[in-house]
């Protein structure tokens, strides 16, 4: 038997492992679109905007409520008793470190690295209409604007990832032939018994789609974070052929990585890309306003707990009652969007996480998706994003063009690191270290990692959902859609032009809004899993919710009866 495997040519091994169903729709999806680009980009971008109006309008209180609760779920599994289940047998495959940079690299730190010195300087110009009271550009702002930076990037963003890892984790582990697909996650809900049948196919194929718009979006973003480092360090001007040839680049670099695997490639690149990431932002806290940081970071966390459920469900009331539809219009361009582009990317995060979770408790997994990391993404947009308001409100660097957005986001980083210096008072002299340039060089490097470590997961992940849950997906399948997310990369790129971030917002959107019901959907079945085979934390065991509690007295001797046995198990 072995025999035959080793002889099997990889065409057949890719033909014999792929779900034809989700596969071949998953493919024939995003292929459409990078076709429908080529014959006509004009009909392709004006399709995203207009879908992307209609789900803002109709969906955006539903993803701001829905991710609320999620979050209220997870702290609750961290405090609660639920937290003790494990995810399988066996003991961890990794160590907690190596967990926890895996996690965080293919989670969202793509976007952590693009958005860090760049968003709150938009809130410090123009506050969320929560803070009407505060004006863009004052001191006040100063504060609200990392506290809203850090709202968006704690506790929210990371919980949707984390409830699609911890569901499909623990059915895949703890159940009989359950998959290790997107579509488990709703094993109580479809039932066990029909995770082949017409609706997992739906679920699983949304969560093809969804990862592709995701991604993309973020390979995007990162994408165009390094061209313009080209652009404003070098003076090299890409234009359309250069961004097809970074973006391709790129892809061989993460399909590489990918192809390795998870311990030598993901595992190692993860690490690397943990340690600069601390050492960048360590060092931009020194050499910025360090005692100002420490404050600023302190006021703004404190805000950010005090206000959290109003950041969480404050939607403008508007355009259909009387308010004030400016307020919903700053909302979907922010809060809405962000939490649309993580929902975007919780199948693959899910299932990646799913992947490197075997062993682990329920806390565990939830404390280091939503705690642990949240502990690596606060301080990063405090030190950073904390120095470029500073900056621009003390005049020390200028990114008035990109705030007036005669400028993308994604030269703000250059412009900040530019302006760093490092000055030694040697007794009497001092000398001024240029050490902006070596950050400069350090975020290039970090663009990149981040790109092939985020691309690389997500290609994986997209591999194992089109095999229906295998584990070692083959390579050509790996390759197939690490060509495809690439491709779709470089569309969303020169679809946007100068303004590229926008058309990348939009897709997250598309992408991302139908699967915040399947978020809910897992969040409820493991709800009524965890209820039904482990200790109820509502109501008893034998509650009634309507009819009559009433009965003979050998009924009520019978349910009695079940609930010690129950008890005794």
């Amino acid at each position: 038997m072995s025999d035959a495997e080793e002889s099997e040519s990889p065409v057949t091994a890719f033909l014999e492992e792929i779900d034809p169903v989700v596969f071949a729709f998953g493919a024939l999806i995003t292929l459409g679109v990078i076709v429908a680009f080529f014959i006509s980009p004009s009909t392709v971008e004006n399709g995203i905007s207009s879908l992307n109006d209609q789900l803002l309008g109709a969906f955006n209180w539903a993803l701001m409520l829905i991710v609320f609760l999620i979050v209220l779920f997870l702290l609750f599994l961290i405090v609660g008793p639920w937290g003790g289940i494990k995810l399988g047998d066996e003991p961890p495959e990794y160590s907690f470190l190596s967990f926890f940079a895996m996690l965080y690299s293919a989670g969202f730190a793509a976007g952590v690295v693009f958005w860090g010195p760049t968003e709150a300087l938009f809130y410090y110009s123009n506050p969320s209409p929560l803070f009407s009271n505060v004006e863009g550009g004052t001191a006040e702002a100063m504060t609200i604007a990392v506290q809203q930076t850090l709202f968006h990037w704690a506790l929210p963003q990371l919980a949707v990832f984390t409830i699609m890892g911890i569901a499909i984790g623990y059915f895949a582990y703890n159940y009989e032939n359950v998959p290790l697909r997107v579509s488990s996650a709703l094993t109580p809900i479809l039932g066990a018994d029909n995770l082949d049948g017409p609706l997992a196919k739906v679920v699983d194929v949304l969560a093809v789609f969804a990862t592709i718009g995701g991604v993309a979006t973020s390979l995007g973003f990162i994408g165009s974070q390094f061209v313009t480092g080209l652009d404003y360090q070098w003076g090299i001007n890409m234009g359309d052929l250069g961004i097809l040839l970074v973006v391709t680049t790129m892809t061989l670099l993460f399909t590489t990585s990918m192809v390795l695997g998870v311990d030598k490639g993901i595992r190692r690149l993860s690490n690397f890309n943990m340690i600069l990431f601390v050492v960048l932002m360590f060092v931009t806290f020194v050499v910025g306003p360090t005692l100002f940081l420490l404050l600023l970071g302190t006021q703004a966390f404190g805000g950010m707990i005090s206000d959290f459920v109003s950041m969480s469900l404050f939607t403008g009331a508007g355009p259909l009652g009387a308010g004030d539809t400016g307020a919903t219009g700053w909302i979907n361009a922010w809060t809405v969007f962000y939490w649309a582009w993580a929902l975007s990317w919780s199948p693959f995060a899910g299932l990646f996480i799913a992947r490197i979770s075997k062993g682990r408790t329920v806390r565990e997994v939830a404390f280091t998706g939503i705690v642990a990391t949240s502990g690596a993404t606060i301080p990063w947009f405090t030190f950073v994003g904390g120095t470029a308001v500073w900056a621009q409100h003390n005049g020390i660097a200028d990114f008035g063009a990109v705030i007036a957005g005669e400028a993308g986001p994604e030269v703000s980083g250059f412009i900040l690191f530019e302006a760093l210096n490092f000055t030694l008072n040697l007794g009497g002299a001092s000398m001024t270290i240029p050490i902006g340039s070596v950050l400069i060089y350090a975020f290039m490097v970090l663009v990149t990692t981040f790109f092939v470590t985020s691309a690389d997961s997500s290609t994986l992940a997209v591999s194992m959902m089109t095999t229906g849950g295998k584990a070692e997906p083959s390579n050509i399948n790996r390759i197939f859609w690490g060509v495809v997310l690439g491709m779709t990369a470089a569309i969303l790129m020169i679809l946007g032009g100068s303004d590229s971030a926008e058309t990348l917002q939009q897709a997250a959107i598309i992408t991302g809004t139908p699967f915040a019901f399947v978020c809910l959907l897992a969040m409820l079945a493991l709800i009524k899993d965890f209820g039904e085979n482990y200790d109820q934390v509502l109501f008893q065991n034998e509650t009634v919710l309507y009819g009559s509690e009433g009965g003979s007295g050998s009924q009520a001797e019978s349910r009695a009866g079940s609930a010690v046995e129950s008890d005794d198990d």
